[in-house]
């Protein structure tokens, strides 16, 4: 990401590239009209959650455009690794794609080669959407969408903690995003963990040092505030919770004053 091409649409790479603490949040409810609202609060950038949200192919498209044009980026968290996900979250115009449960470089290269145009992938071309996304025309597009969409992976089991460092090594992984919860499922057979668990804290060390040794940037989630402005101490940037959280932590607390 040491290109010198810059685009302001791009909010949150800009935010990145300027060490400027970037925070993002999830989105899982399928409403264009959501999207627009979470992207008025201030946030740089928005992670469409199409693992365990429930958004669908034109949910999709209808929110990146919603986040996108309010100025934050609009970012795709994929189901799996499939080309054709990858393919169709690009086209519908996301600034980047975050994709869970990468446990091998080898997973990691099939991720960054289905992002690439040619010659640095294998990318294929055809949609319009991605060009009005960003901000430019079509053939701009083409020629720097290599250099400034965000490539995120995320390491939330111990083969990928124990393959972290290959995995940071590889060319075109721009971010590198831990699920805390999966990752504790994984090393600890339970969730949320209490946090300072030795093997879990030794994990995410792991992680941030393997991401910074590499030039990558490293991210998390952040359930609230004030993890978030603890965990921006270390990591570039954070997701502050989730839409879906949000609504239910604001009616039980509000209810609970109601009801006192």
């Amino acid at each position: 990401m040491a290109t010198s091409i810059f685009n302001p649409q791009l909010r949150l790479l800009n935010a990145l590239r300027a060490n400027a603490k970037p925070i993002m949040t999830f989105l899982g409810l399928p409403s264009f009209r959501t999207a627009q609202i979470v992207a008025q609060t201030g946030l740089d950038g928005i992670i469409i959650d199409c693992e365990h949200g429930h958004i669908s192919d034109d949910s999709m498209h209808s929110a990146t455009a919603a986040i996108a044009s309010l100025g934050v980026s609009p970012l795709v968290r994929l189901r799996m690794t499939h080309s054709d996900l990858i393919k169709r979250a690009l086209d519908a115009g996301a600034h980047g794609i975050v994709v869970p449960q990468i446990n091998t470089a080898e997973e990691a290269l099939a991720v960054v080669s289905h992002s690439k145009f040619p010659p640095q992938g294998l990318r294929g071309q055809g949609s319009a959407f991605p060009a009005l996304t960003h901000g430019i025309d079509i053939p701009t597009y083409i020629k720097t969408a290599n250099e400034t969409l965000l490539t995120c992976i995320q390491i939330e089991s111990k083969l990928g903690v124990e393959n972290v460092d290959a995995i940071c090594a590889v060319p075109g992984v721009d971010m590198v995003f831990i699920g805390p919860n999966d990752l504790a499922l994984s090393l600890l057979g339970y969730v949320p963990a209490k946090g300072d668990e030795p093997e879990f804290v030794d994990a995410i060390d792991k992680i941030v040092a393997a991401a910074k040794k590499h030039g990558k940037w490293v991210g998390r989630l952040s359930n609230n505030g004030a993890l978030c402005k603890e965990h921006l101490k270390v990591f570039d940037t954070v997701a502050l919770s989730y839409d879906i959280r949000a609504m239910q932590n604001w009616y039980t607390r509000e209810l609970e004053i109601a009801r006192t």
